[in-house]
């Protein structure tokens, strides 16, 4: 489905005190912007921004950082922090970059988890490399995250699924949680946050797959 760009939507995310100008030196500065020590959670591909400002709300003892590289789609979580129930909240930022920028504003051990939401499945083969669970993708995860960091993905999409566990397992990484219905799943759906794709999904009856993993001990940080 192709995505309909809002006007200005470009100008707005710029004027916006909750996004942040990635055209600085950002890698290796995140906890003094945050003005804190506190762990930095990620969410890759954030979409609305629902999930990652709802756990801003949850845990304020964490710091989060949401990245979208649609500015219309972006647009619309900055329009949701503006709401007064999240617009007091001083743990969150957003970026508008893609995905494979990310080892350029995130230095080494910064960030202490990833959140991977309903990622574009890429189903052709030959863009395989693209999907945010591949092999390509997993070494920029190692390149910026604690060596005590993890990932958790979620999907409704099972052939995506199946994709990265294999992936996971051929990089070295390891699978420490695993689901094919989080929704039914007493343990790995405790305290699950759902984003607007995921209500969408379970309200369809669509099974919600989820996995966590931690990178190779072997990594070198």
């Amino acid at each position: 489905m192709r995505l309909k760009h809002v006007k200005g939507a470009e100008e707005r995310i710029a004027e916006s005190p909750y996004v942040i100008d990635d055209n600085q030196d950002l890698a290796g500065t995140w906890h003094e912007r945050f003005g804190n020590d506190r762990p930095i959670h990620l969410e890759i591909g954030m979409g609305k921004g629902r999930f990652l400002m709802e756990l801003a709300v949850m845990h304020p003892e964490i710091n989060y950082i949401g990245i979208e590289k649609y500015p219309s789609v972006l647009l619309r979580a900055v329009q949701k922090r503006e709401q007064e129930e999240y617009r007091n909240l001083t743990n969150i930022f957003f970026l508008c970059i893609h995905a494979e920028d990310i080892r350029r504003v995130f230095g080494r051990n910064e960030i202490s988890r990833i959140y991977l939401n309903f990622s574009d499945p890429w189903p052709k083969e030959r863009h395989a490399k693209r999907r945010l669970t591949s092999r390509q993708y997993l070494r920029r995860y190692e390149d910026i995250l604690c060596p005590e960091g993890r990932i958790e993905f979620k999907t409704d999409n099972a052939a995506l699924f199946t994709f990265s566990l294999e992936e996971i397992e051929a990089a070295g990484w390891v699978v420490t949680g695993s689901t094919l219905d989080l929704h039914n799943d007493s343990v790995m759906g405790r305290d699950n946050i759902m984003t607007e794709y995921e209500e969408k999904f379970s309200s369809e009856g669509k099974p919600v797959c989820k996995l966590t993993a931690e990178q190779p001990r072997h990594a070198e940080h």
